[in-house]
């Protein structure tokens, strides 16, 4: 049994993209709601709420590839 390094490493790529999301998805979550009179209001809480689903996504997306290049699907 050998582990697929290729599909290892895309895995090790989305895992820190993810990361990436899950630092930023806050932050402008919160600066969207410390600034709800702001006419770029909506705007910044849609941006946060996308950031924040594609963490999501990313996330399972990469687990999912770690899994299966650890496992050989």
């Amino acid at each position: 049994m050998h582990t697929n390094k290729e599909k290892l490493l895309k895995g090790v790529k989305l895992m820190g993209g993810t990361l990436l999301l899950l630092i930023t998805a806050p932050i402008v979550l919160n600066s969207s709601f410390k600034n709800q009179d702001h006419p770029m209001f909506i705007p910044v809480l849609g941006i946060g709420i996308v950031l924040l689903v594609a963490a999501i996504y990313f996330g399972f997306k990469g687990i999912r590839t770690l899994m299966g290049a650890l496992f050989n699907d």
